[in-house]
């Protein structure tokens, strides 16, 4: 009985140490043995090219000696770097905020990298003093950039360091999820009652750990600031500890049709809201979207430059538009005099750096002065117009509810002309009046004015529509000939302004060519609305055929204009499609048979819905009467935003288009 005893104690005593055991993380720095280097291949991403075996991070908040509060905060790392491909993890940034005097303290610095040779682990540290650089990368942001030594295929690679901030704001955030797989990533946070942070979270992962247990603790402030003898303050307050775990966590790779990777990246992110007793009088950090909005507008370095009396843009608008203009040709001819006489510096800024008039002077500035301008030189001819800020999509989406200026990074202008309002951005060079860069369509953004108005650029409200004509005949000597129109989608028209202007007509022609999938010689190529910035553009020309006469010939009927390949290549994906816009292209073609041909193969029509809701649609018809086959091939999309759920049905769907796409049609020779 007492041996029954004696085994059950030790087999519940088991289970607990391997239940603690997977509650916290196995690794410390310093600790790297042979063992550490047997796996060559993680179950997690056979195919990982490096794997974080363990990022822990850690903030609190502690007492100073300047009578108030600093923020703590530790990070470790350990990497597995498998092969080449993953020495860029190496790379280490560390970004600190200054406020142009005092910037954070970067302290504790250490860093090592492990190599097995000859069976024994051999390390090779980081010179601190020598190795570690500063990046200056505006007045706010100081970044410190090493690179771990000796890396090789194999390596094992750990830092840590700490960083002490003054800036209660700065509260750092944890990301669980990266570029590589992460076996186990953990953070840890202790907030006092007195501090108020509103926790932003994003992600499709699930915590394995998520816990909170609170305790009193004691806060010593030593406040060394007067001129007399320094003061210390000591108190008590309850204070909350939290605790994030992620374990296994898979890579997040950027694939096609995503805005930026880190929208959808797993996260925990802290803004200050509010500062309480005991250790603060009550007061409300965070404002109201109209509080922010008043202050934005009262501004030196934003609004006020816009409402304050600017008499002198008298002597730039008068020799630009007519008293007797209605106030959409004044509109029309400012927005177009802004556009064509100002260079945009700068498209990643929300504030000025210079007056108007300077702007004027030098002709160059960012995306927020010029656009600023503009909505001050429309208020001067009574148009209403407001300063509206918005993140792009590169820059990541905006949380509507809480007004945090950081997550905005741009400006544009917001018109109401004869009961319509219209949206300009005057930093585009060859955009057109009423039409904002897709760049800007990413969901909510806020004008900037009394009401403070949300409003929503989604890419679903723009669709994008394609039409192409092509008809083949045979000429005098048995040769096909034919002659194409095409009329792009307003973006794809903007791009190929872009890029005619750059690099001219004849690029574009090469381009064509390759695509034609057969040989042509091209003629009377012309490019209609080049300088018509407002309208799509209009593309045709004449084309030879110049393929050898084969006793069979394969012809692709899409011309190049198909598509050739799926884009989306991954088998799952676990965040939304984004596509810049919703799309609607379309590709009619006649085509008469070869001289001396007959059609032994003709592809079969069908058309094929997305969903039950026609979300997609792909139309593929094409018939034979007597010497003469018509086809029309049409790709439809009501919306550019889908679900992962849906993301299967997509990729099938894609399949089947590229497939059909590149079908030939096959002539016999009589």
């Amino acid at each position: 009985m007492r041996s029954k005893l004696s085994f059950l104690i030790l087999f519940f005593s088991a289970l607990l140490q391997q239940a603690v055991a997977q509650d916290k993380v196995s690794v410390k720095f310093g600790s790297v043995s042979e063992k550490d280097f047997a796996t060559k291949i993680y179950s997690i991403d056979s195919n990982a090219n490096a794997v974080v075996i363990a990022d822990v991070g850690s903030s609190q908040i502690e007492g100073n000696s300047k009578g108030g509060f600093s923020l703590a905060y530790k990070h470790y790392k350990r990497v597995h770097i498998l092969n080449k491909n993953g020495y860029d993890i190496a790379d280490v940034s560390i970004p600190l905020y200054s406020n142009g005097v005092d910037e954070e303290k970067l302290e504790k610095l250490r860093a090592i990298t492990y190599n097995l040779e000859g069976g024994k682990v051999v390390e090779t540290k980081l010179d601190v003093k020598n190795n570690v650089f500063k990046d200056k990368i505006n007045k706010n942001l100081i970044v410190n950039k090493f690179t771990l030594p000796n890396v090789k295929e194999g390596s094992i690679i750990e830092f840590e360091y700490s960083i002490t901030s003054d800036y209660l704001t700065n509260l750092q955030p944890w990301e669980f999820q990266g570029a590589y797989p992460r076996l186990w990533s953990e953070y840890n946070l202790s907030l006092p009652v007195f501090l108020g942070y509103v926790t932003l979270t994003q992600g499709y992962q699930q915590y394995d750990i998520k816990t909170t247990k609170s305790a009193n603790q004691s806060f010593n402030i030593l406040d060394t600031r007067g001129a007399g003898a320094s003061e210390r303050y000591n108190f008590t307050a309850e204070v909350s500890d939290g605790r994030w775990v992620m374990k296994n966590v898979p890579a997040l790779k950027e694939e096609s049709f995503t805005s930026t990777i880190d929208n959808h990246i797993s996260k925990i992110e802290f803004q200050l809201s509010e500062l309480r007793p005991p250790a603060f009088n009550y007061k409300r950090v965070m404002g109201s979207w109209d509080q922010v909005a008043d202050e934005l507008m009262k501004s030196e370095y934003f609004g006020l430059q816009v409402t304050k009396d600017n008499g002198w843009l008298k002597d730039i608008i008068s020799p630009i538009t007519k008293p007797t203009d209605s106030k959409t040709d004044k509109a029309r001819k400012i927005f177009a005099y802004v556009r064509d006489n100002f260079t945009c510096t700068n498209r990643d800024r929300r504030t000025m750096d210079q007056t108007l008039k300077n702007l004027v002077k030098t002709k160059n500035g960012n995306v927020a002065e010029i656009n600023l301008l503009l909505t001050a030189m429309l208020k001067y001819v009574d148009v209403t117009a407001d300063p509206v800020i918005l993140s792009t999509r590169s820059n990541g989406v905006t949380h509507s509810v809480y007004p945090l200026l950081n997550q905005y990074n741009y400006v544009v202008c917001k018109a109401d002309i004869d009961d319509k309002t219209i949206y300009l951005d005057a930093s585009e060079p060859n955009i057109g009046f009423d039409h904002l860069p897709l760049r800007c369509y990413n969901g909510h953004a806020r004008v900037v004015n009394k009401e403070a108005q949300a409003i929503e650029l989604s890419s679903n409200s723009i669709t994008e529509t394609k039409t192409t004509t092509i008809f083949l005949i045979n000429d005098e000597k048995g040769n096909l000939t034919g002659s194409l129109q095409q009329t792009p989608g307003y973006y794809e028209s903007l791009r190929l302004r872009d890029r005619i202007k750059e690099k001219g007509n004849e690029e574009l022609q090469k381009e064509i060519k390759k695509a034609f999938g057969s040989e042509i010689v091209i003629s009377n190529f012309a490019i209609d609305s080049l300088n018509k910035y407002d309208h799509e553009l209009g593309i045709h020309y004449d084309f030879d055929i110049k393929d050898e006469k084969e006793d069979i010939i394969y012809l692709n009927p899409m011309f190049g204009e198909g598509y050739k390949e799926n884009p989306f290549k991954s088998a799952e994906r676990f965040y939304p499609v984004e596509m810049p816009f919703a799309m609607d292209e379309t590709l009619n073609l006649q085509l008469e048979v070869p001289q001396g041909y007959t059609v032994d193969e003709l592809p079969k029509s069908m058309i094929v819905k997305l969903n039950e809701e026609e979300d997609g649609m792909f139309e593929y018809r094409i018939s034979q009467s007597g010497q003469n086959i018509s086809l029309r091939s049409r790709i439809r999309f009501k919306r550019a935003y889908f679900l992962p759920e849906e993301y299967e049905i997509l990729r099938e769907f894609f399949n089947l288009i590229v497939k059909k796409q590149a079908e030939q049609i096959v002539f016999k020779k009589k």
